[in-house]
C-alpha cells in the first residue's frame, strides 16, 4: 500500500468533516438570526444574540425574553453548542493529522534515502535538473533531489531533500557519502561551484557533473573537482547546427539514445582489472564474445578514443567499450567484461 496515498486519505477525512461542520454551523447561525428577527429583534441584535448563545459567552439578553423566546433559545443552544464544538474538534483534528502525516512521510523518505547506495543526487529542480532527474529515473537509477524551494518539490514523485545544496548537512541528508553521481544544476555558477567543492570534500569518489552557464566558469569547475562540465547553451547551439547539416545522423542518435520503443541502445561497458577481455585483441574478443553487441569505439584509460578499432587493437584493463546492441546483448557483454 502506498503510504502517501493512505495518509492523504486519512487527512482528507477530517477535511471533509470540517467542511460539513462549518456548513452546519453557518446554517445554525442563519436559522438563529432569522428566528430572533421573527421575534422582533433587529438584524444586528438577532445575529449578536445568536452568536453569544451558541458560543456560551454568557452575556445578558439583548432584550427581556418571552416564554417563547426562552424556549427557542434553549433549542438554539442545544443545536448550536454541539455544532460549534464539532467544528472546533474537526479543525484541530485536521491540523494535527496534516502535520503528523507530513512528519511520517518525511521520516519514511529519510529512511529510504539512508538505505540508498550508488544513487544519483540532482541539485536544483529547474529546467535542466528536472530533465536530468526524469531521464535518470526512467533509466532505472535511484534519484534524490535537492532544492531550497519546497513549493517546487510538492508533486515530485522522487525522494527529495528541501534545503541549500551547498550546505554539508543537506548533502549528508541526501546520503552523498554513498552516492555515485551528483549533478550540480543550481541557479548560478557560483552556487554550483561551491556545491562542487563541498560534495568533493564529502565523497572523493563521487562523479560530479556540473552545469555551467558561462564558458569562463568551465575551467573553474574542473579545478574545483568536477569530472564533467556541461554548457547547455553551447551544446544546444552545436546540436542545432548538426541538425541543419546532418539531420539523419542526429535523428539516428536520438532514436538510439532516447527512444524507448527502439530495441537497440548505445552503451558503455567498462573492462575491469582481471577481466577475460583484458589483454585480448579486438579479433580475439569478438571470437570469444557471444553477446552479439557491435563494438564502435574504445576509450582508453588515459581518456583517449580509438574509433572503429582494428582487429589487432588490444583491449586493456580500465578501457571502456562503446557498443551498440539490445539490452540483452549489452548485459551479456558487461558480464563478459567483468568475468575473470
Amino acid at each position: 500500500m502506498d503510504l502517501r496515498a493512505t495518509l492523504g486519505g486519512e487527512v482528507a477525512g477530517p477535511v471533509r468533516r470540517l467542511r460539513l461542520g462549518l456548513a452546519a454551523l453557518a446554517a445554525v447561525i442563519a436559522l438563529g438570526t432569522v428566528g430572533y428577527v421573527a421575534f422582533g429583534f433587529t438584524a444586528l441584535d438577532a445575529l449578536y444574540q445568536t452568536v453569544t448563545t451558541i458560543t456560551t459567552v454568557g452575556f445578558r439578553e439583548v432584550q427581556p425574553f418571552s416564554d417563547a423566546e426562552k424556549a427557542y433559545t434553549m433549542v438554539l443552544i442545544l443545536l448550536g453548542v454541539g455544532t460549534a464544538l464539532y467544528s472546533l474538534t474537526m479543525f484541530i483534528e485536521t491540523v494535527v493529522e496534516g502535520q503528523v502525516g507530513d512528519l511520517v512521510e518525511r521520516r519514511r523518505m529519510d529512511r529510504d534515502i539512508a538505505r540508498m547506495s550508488g544513487h544519483v543526487i540532482v541539485c536544483g529542480w529547474g529546467r535542466v535538473g528536472s530533465v536530468v532527474a526524469r531521464q535518470m529515473a526512467a533509466s532505472g537509477h535511484d534519484v534524490v533531489l535537492i532544492d531550497n524551494d519546497p513549493a517546487r518539490l510538492v508533486d515530485v514523485p522522487m525522494p527529495r531533500v528541501v534545503g541549500d545544496a551547498t550546505d554539508d548537512d543537506v548533502l549528508r541528508r541526501a546520503n552523498v557519502e554513498r552516492a555515485s553521481v551528483l549533478v550540480a544544476a543550481l541557479s548560478s555558477d557560483a552556487a554550483s561551484l561551491y556545491l562542487t567543492l563541498s560534495a568533493r570534500s564529502l565523497n572523493p569518489d563521487l562523479r560530479i557533473i556540473a552545469r555551467a552557464r558561462t564558458t569562463d566558469a568551465e575551467m573553474k569547475f574542473m579545478r574545483a573537482g568536477a569530472d564533467r562540465v556541461v554548457n547547455p547553451q553551447r551544446i544546444g547551439g552545436a546540436r542545432i547546427a548538426a541538425a541543419a547539416v546532418q539531420p539523419h545522423v542526429v535523428d539516428f542518435l536520438d532514436v538510439v539514445m532516447h527512444d524507448e520503443e527502439v530495441e537497440f541502445r548505445l552503451a558503455e561497458v567498462p573492462v575491469l582489472d582481471g577481466s577475460a577481455l583484458a589483454g585480448r585483441t579486438v579479433a580475439e574478443s569478438r571470437a570469444a564474445d557471444r553477446s552479439g553487441a557491435l563494438l564502435l569505439a574504445l576509450r582508453r584509460s588515459d581518456r583517449g578514443f580509438v574509433t572503429n578499432p582494428t582487429a589487432d587493437a588490444v583491449i586493456r584493463p580500465g578501457d571502456v567499450l562503446i557498443v551498440v546492441g539490445t539490452d540483452l546483448q549489452v548485459t551479456a557483454l558487461r558480464e563478459e567484461a567483468a568475468r575473470r
